[in-house]
């Protein structure tokens, strides 16, 4: 498997994505897998997966000492992975940035220098996948399709893609010609393709012209939540708080979210919004709060990670997900499990799986308001949404999406 983020350290829906899936198939049995991501910090979970960071892949010849290796990254790597990877170099890489163990420095994020680093992903690719055998290469989102084709082009296995999001989604429709040619690409050279919800797949079909035949779509879920984390104590307010949280960016909807809450506090100011999550709309709808005179009911906390999610969503009455374009949505069911009423767009791909939720278009912000102002004045609904959406996200688990991923394996390989 080739991937970006691997948690704790993620960025966004795909690590957690990418993490869940591969517990669950792992769950599943008799799956043996290497996961590889640009940059690992040598504290992800490995009981399920081998990790391999492209960081720590030599692509360029050094004359360097097992007990140099072991103190250089020996946390990372074992040293006799290294040097089994070092006799796979495959061709002269001197010419390029490499350090003192011939390896090529990875951000492990989404730096200026993208299209980059996902060319020199692909590069270690072709290393890897001459050291270490297998049956098949799942390639996660358009950041490594190009080291999933190179891997295929190496071993002659078959190639399955994993559509997290297209272009399409990200930019409002004003796509990237780059990002598309990579994603097409993928796409085409894909034996199998798998997408995270149909709205994502008929994306596929129509707007990149793939056969429906080869496109299989497998929802997302949730992992359960520790004990620890659904007992975290918070400080709860005394106003109701109803909160958005993700990247705030045109594709996730946050001005609509902004326009709502101006419509709610017009007729009830005990009311507390927060857009917790950072992006570069960020600043633009700091303003727009202050524009709509609501910024002192408007908290923008940022980047919230690990436990710091549950803490927000465990002091909030109600969570919203206003996505212009969302091929999933894991943070719905996120709330869902801390028992938080969710309101999401019908744009959205978790919403064809979510029935104890409220649905709205992203852009009707007189129902977004209507939605809100129901779940924090009427405890009878706001109960009901609570447990049953409880129950019905306990029922979402990684090992049932998991074992239709195997499915596919088996159906490409004939199995």
């Amino acid at each position: 498997m080739f991937g970006w983020e691997f948690p704790p350290h993620i960025l966004g829906g795909l690590g957690t994505a990418s993490y869940g899936l591969t517990q669950g198939m792992h769950q599943c049995g008799n799956m043996d897998i290497t996961f590889v991501i640009p940059r690992p910090h040598g504290d992800e979970d490995k009981s399920f997966a081998n990790i391999i960071g492209t960081s720590q892949v030599p692509v360029a010849w050094r004359d360097v000492s097992r007990d140099y290796v072991e103190q250089r990254i020996g946390r990372l790597i074992d040293p006799e992975l290294y040097f089994r990877l070092r006799n796979n170099i495959y061709a002269d890489f001197n010419y390029m940035r490499t350090n003192d163990l011939g390896c090529i420095e990875f951000s492990g994020r989404y730096p200026d220098n993208l299209l980059e680093e996902i060319n020199n992903y692909s590069i270690t690719a072709g290393v890897i996948a001459r050291t270490i055998d297998c049956d098949i290469i799942h390639s996660h989102d358009w950041l490594t399709y190009p080291a999933g084709i190179h891997a295929k082009q190496v071993t002659g296995k078959p190639l399955v893609i994993h559509v997290h999001a297209t272009d399409y989604d990200r930019s409002r429709g004003n796509v990237n010609p780059t990002v598309f040619s990579i994603e097409r690409d993928g796409m085409l050279q894909a034996d199998h393709i798998i997408t995270v919800s149909n709205l994502t797949r008929r994306t596929v079909i129509e707007r990149y012209g793939i056969d429906p035949n080869k496109v299989t779509t497998v929802h997302n879920a949730v992992i359960p939540l520790s004990q620890e984390l659904l007992d975290v104590e918070v400080e709860k307010p005394k106003e109701k708080v109803v909160t958005f949280l993700g990247r705030i960016t045109m594709q996730k909807g946050p001005e609509y979210f902004v326009e709502a809450a101006a419509k709610v506090l017009k007729n009830n100011r005990n009311v507390r919004f927060v857009m917790a999550g950072s992006g570069d709309m960020m600043d633009k709808m700091i303003r727009l709060a202050a524009q709509r005179d609501i910024a002192d009911r408007f908290h923008f906390p940022g980047f919230q990670k690990g436990k710091q999610v549950y803490e927000m969503l465990k002091a909030s009455d109600v969570y919203i997900m206003p996505s212009v374009s969302e091929p999933f949505g894991i943070s719905p069911l996120e709330a869902m499990q801390m028992g938080v009423p969710s309101i999401i767009s019908k744009q959205s791909g978790c919403a064809e799986i979510l029935n104890n939720v409220i649905k709205t278009d992203y852009w009707d912000i007189d129902a977004m308001a209507d939605a809100i102002n129901a779940i924090i004045s009427y405890p009878a609904l706001y109960n009901q949404l609570r447990q049953d959406g409880l129950d019905e996200v306990a029922q979402i688990t990684w090992d049932k999406a998991g074992q239709k991923v195997i499915d596919i394996y088996n159906k490409v390989l004939n199995r």
